[in-house]
């Protein structure tokens, strides 16, 4: 019946007509078919790629030095309890932590002075003007005394053993093109509601996302800027990170796949990470997220256009980038047309069409509700060894999040990113509201 029906539309229209009506259908499922793709990922890395990651009892056999760099803007809460964690527990010897104090105002300074008077592996780079982190990172390289840079946010605390198992992965035989790793992202401040729907969310992308990248590919969209090792001569090789960008981390990942580098993911390296716990603090985070792909795509729109076999094997991404901010505009521009039609058909008494237009969302909504669960359901699997579980009831707060908040901030941020890619972009970064003990 459907089939018949769609055979009558496609012979009795246009080719123009038959090409929007394809890919107004493409745009109606990419969120179905986006969530299916990365589930049958997943299923292609645990096939093809989960080989890759390390042995379990691999040994290291030399410890090369390495740098632990912090970029850090007034992080008076955290800042201590996170040195005397990489100071003091992390199973390696041959290391050292740089702070690079970013125009710190509040008491960061001193806690720093006072730590370096204790800790003769502490260095601190004072800057004296807040520039961001993007600048505070490429101010550290050229000071760093590794060759081997951690780059760890002032709130996050990596697994004791994370040094080791990451200089396994960059002395295997094929981490010699490896321009850097980043590691599995762990929420620590599960206490509230918008924690543990998190927890979910970040397995999800770490757990399904990145495997399925990196089963395709051999690539990722992004590193994690809370905890990614990077081969210093690779970051001094592409010009260090994009000062003018929103989000480094997207900005590099991009860079370095470009460069035909391998950008890295390693599951069984763990970090713990502290997540915003209010809903304002979670929105203005996803706006930069959003802002920082939208740059990235912008960035290397017209390259891939011009090169595209030279490009091929990073066309999957690009393709999956151009759809999402293209579904973005699409979802909410739909979705308003659809409201005041409702609007229109209640208040002229036409409650057939209001019932019918309802009935036909749930549907949809119910088969993008199911789509998601097999993504989400995969992700807590595989992550962990099925810890996760029981933060499944909270996925439905990561669907709608995703589905309704994730396509506003690209829409809300797409002029910010045409302004940044044009030259009139900032790095200056404002401090995420801390809370004393949220590093226990």
């Amino acid at each position: 019946m459907v089939s018949n029906i769609m055979n009558e539309v496609f012979q009795t229209s246009s080719p123009w007509m038959t090409f929007l009506i394809v890919i107004n259908l493409i745009l109606c499922l990419y969120p179905i078919l986006g969530a299916m793709f990365w589930f049958f990922g997943a299923l292609s890395y645990m096939t093809f790629r989960h080989e890759e990651e390390l042995p379990a009892k691999a040994v290291l056999k030399d410890e090369p030095f390495v740098t632990i760099m912090i970029p850090a803007h007034n992080e008076e809460v955290v800042i201590q309890d996170t040195l005397e964690y990489l100071l003091n527990d992390l199973n390696y010897h041959n290391y050292e932590v740089l702070v690079m104090d970013d125009g710190s105002t509040d008491k960061t300074p001193q806690i720093l002075h006072q730590m370096q008077q204790r800790y003769p592996k502490l260095r601190v780079i004072r800057i004296e003007e807040n520039q961001g982190k993007a600048h505070a990172f490429n101010i550290g390289i050229f000071f760093a005394k590794g060759d081997y840079i951690l780059s760890n946010d002032a709130d996050t605390l990596p697994e004791k053993d994370a040094l080791i198992k990451y200089m396994q992965y960059f002395t295997s035989p094929a981490g010699l093109n490896y321009a850097a790793i980043t590691a599995n992202m762990d929420v620590y401040n599960r206490s509230t509601l918008w924690g543990k729907s998190q927890t979910v969310e970040f397995s999800s992308i770490v757990g399904i996302i990145k495997r399925s990248q990196t089963a395709l590919n051999n690539t990722m969209y992004a590193y994690s800027g809370a905890n990614t090792m990077y081969r210093r001569s690779f970051l001094i090789d592409v010009g260090g990170f994009r000062q003018d960008r929103a989000t480094e981390d997207i900005s590099i990942a991009w860079d370095h796949t470009f460069m035909n580098v391998t950008p890295k993911f390693a599951p069984d390296i763990v970090f713990h990470m502290n997540v915003p716990e209010s809903f304002r603090d979670l929105y203005r985070q996803r706006k930069r997220w959003a802002q920082g792909g939208t740059e990235v795509w912008l960035t290397n729109f017209t390259k891939v256009l011009r090169h595209p076999w030279q490009h091929r094997f990073i066309l999957s991404m690009f393709a999956d980038t151009t759809l999402s901010i293209i579904w973005s505009f699409f979802f909410w521009i739909t979705s308003i047309i659809f409201v005041l039609l409702m609007i229109h058909f209640a208040v002229t008494g036409n409650y057939e069409r209001v019932w019918h237009g309802i009935a036909m969302s749930m549907i949809f909504i119910n088969f993008q509700l199911i789509a998601g669960l097999f993504q989400v359901l995969a992700a807590l699997i595989l992550d962990f060894d099925g810890a996760k579980l029981r933060y499944l009831m909270f996925s439905p707060i990561y669907l709608l999040f995703t589905w309704i908040v994730n396509p506003l901030t690209i829409v809300t941020t797409c002029l910010k990113a045409i302004k940044a890619v044009l030259g009139y972009g900032s790095g200056k970064w404002v401090s995420p509201e801390r809370k004393a003990g949220s590093n226990d």
